[in-house]
Formats: C-alpha cells, structure tokens, sequence
C-alpha cells in the first residue's frame, strides 16, 4: 500500500464538497462548528479505519484481498454475517492466516439468533425480539462458537445481543476467552441514543454499529458520553435501509472518530446465511463492496480530508468503560 495510507496526520480544514463553487455565486454555505467534532481517537492516533463487510466465506475472501490490492484499498478489518457455525474448521482457518497474512481483522458473528430461529415474532411487522439469543441454549450456541472460533484464531466476534455481549465480556475477563479477543456489536442491534451507547460500551462492546439513518448531531451527542470505537455503513444493505452518504464521509469521521467506515452495498439480494447456491452473487458483491471503498476514499481524498487514517493493522480499541465483573466469574 502506499505510504500515504499509513499516516494519521490530518489536514486542519479539509474542502468542504462545492464550497469553493457555491461562493463563486454568492451562495451561502453552512458554517463548520469546531465544538461538533468528537475529541477521541483510536489508541493509535487515528481517527478512522475501514471495514469490508459481509466477507462469508474463504472464497470471497480471497476476492476481497485481490480487489483491494488492484484498487489500493486499505483494510483494517473483515466482517462476516452468517456465523461461525455456518464454516468449517478449515475454512475459518483458511480466513484466519488470509488476514493474519495482511495483518487484517476478522470478525466472525456468533451463534443463533432470533432471525433463523422458530420464533415466528421476529417475521411479524414489529419484529419481535430481533436478532436476540432465544433461551439458554442459543445463548449457549453463541458461548460455544466464540469459544470455538477463538480457539481457531479468531479475535473479533460480531454479537447481537445484549445478554450474549456481557456473557462472553466476562469469559474474557476471567480468561476463558482470549484477552486480546474484541467485541463487535452487530448494525441490527444498533443503539440510537448516547444513553444506550454508554451502556453497551460498559456491557463489553469494543466497537458498535450505529444504524447508517443516525443524523450528523446524533454522533456528536454519543460522543459526549463514549469514546468507544463507532461502526458505520457509509452505503448500507437495504435490508437496513440502503442509505447511501459518501458525500457525508469526512463530517461523520470528523463527528463519529474513532470510526470505522463500512463499505456496504445497496440494491443487492441478501446472503445471510450463505451456502455454495450464492456463490457468484457473494463473489460479485464482495469485489463491488471494495470498489464503493475506493469511490469513498476518492471523494476523501479530492476534499483533502484523507489523512487521520490508523495504520493498517491497527485493531484495539483502547481503555474503555465497563461494568465491575461480578467476583466468583
């Protein structure tokens, strides 16, 4: 990768998008308010990282790293959304040394949850208890594929649900699981206040989506009360909603730092829970995934706000809040 990309130096005013146009004409544009920008930053300085996500398997893996080279995209974690109990043992240990090879994160989601489950609310109009563990058993299922995946090398685990989050952040702290194992709270469980943020931040999470419809004030509003890492689809899947805010990627790193942008795609057939038959179609959107990254940090780059990226390979997310472990776990 070039050099560039390695650096977290940042400029003090990038161009605004047709700022310099607009006031040829004498068209008013909006002022930037300094106390809107978040202070904190990933432990390393940076204030953004990039995400592919829904990578469901080694094959588009392997698509993903080759587009990412041929399109110089850099890439600090990998994302996964059928589960680690939809891979093989060789499988998630072909992904594993793939991205230890690149020094890449890969986060594999964990367990059953509610959307493949027998429970018919989730399929009503409300949605019922979402993507949450039903009973002890999935729970159980989850314990079973962090510990499995850990196991195989794993390091960041995708979670769903609130209960499931603090079950495996107090395995970690009594060493059950791995340390240096994060956390990752999944886009369908988003929180949408600063409140909420706050309390999954103390419940073990390292970074946690937000959904992609969260208005720019909103950020700075978590920001007041959270420092931990953001998740952010900067084009969202249309079963969240298809947003699409490339425009907008500079003032959400620049209100939602330290995030991670997610290269999503919009207008694309879902591939939860992917098997063989999906094959072209999770090839095919894997490499479009790593071109809407490129066409992202293009515009970053025409408005000069591409600096304050982490260095490729950074993935801790720094001192965070939590919640005492209770004693005897």
């Amino acid at each position: 990768m070039p050099n560039h990309w390695s650096t977290v130096s940042a400029p003090s005013v990038p161009r605004r998008p047709g700022a310099d146009a607009l006031a040829r004409i004498g068209h008013p544009v909006p002022p930037v308010e300094a106390a809107d920008a978040s202070p904190h930053t990933f432990p390393d300085g940076g204030t953004w990282r990039t995400e592919i996500p829904s990578v469901e398997g080694p094959e588009a893996l392997a698509a993903v790293l080759k587009e990412s080279a041929r399109l110089d995209v850099p890439v600090h974690r990998i994302s996964q959304g059928s589960g680690v109990w939809m891979l093989r043992d060789v499988e998630i240990t072909e992904m594993v040394d793939a991205c230890a090879e690149r020094d890449i994160e890969l986060c594999l989601f964990t367990g059953p949850r509610g959307t493949w489950d027998i429970g018919g609310s989730t399929r009503t109009d409300s949605g019922g208890a979402g993507l949450r563990a039903r009973g002890h058993d999935a729970l159980a299922g989850c314990v079973e594929d962090a510990v499995r995946a850990t196991e195989l090398g794993v390091r960041c685990l995708l979670v769903a649900d609130e209960g499931v989050l603090w079950t495996l952040h107090r395995l970690r702290a009594t060493g059950v699981l791995p340390a240096a194992t994060t956390f990752k709270l999944s886009a369908l469980t988003g929180p949408v206040n600063p409140a909420s943020y706050a309390v999954y931040e103390r419940l073990g999470a390292d970074s946690l989506n937000v959904p992609s419809d969260l208005p720019l004030a909103h950020l700075t509003e978590i920001r007041r009360v959270s420092r931990a890492p953001m998740d952010m689809y900067v084009e969202a899947p249309d079963d969240l909603g298809g947003y699409v805010r490339m425009y907008e990627v500079a003032e959400l790193i620049r209100r939602g730092a330290p995030l991670y942008v997610k290269f999503g795609l919009s207008k694309a057939a879902g591939i939860y829970p992917y098997g063989a038959h999906l094959r072209e179609h999770a090839l095919a959107t894997a490499r479009e995934r790593v071109r809407r990254g490129r066409l992202a940090l293009d515009l970053l780059a025409r408005h000069g706000a591409d600096g304050g990226m982490s260095p490729l390979g950074s993935r801790l997310p720094g001192e965070l809040c939590r919640f005492p472990v209770p004693e005897g776990d």
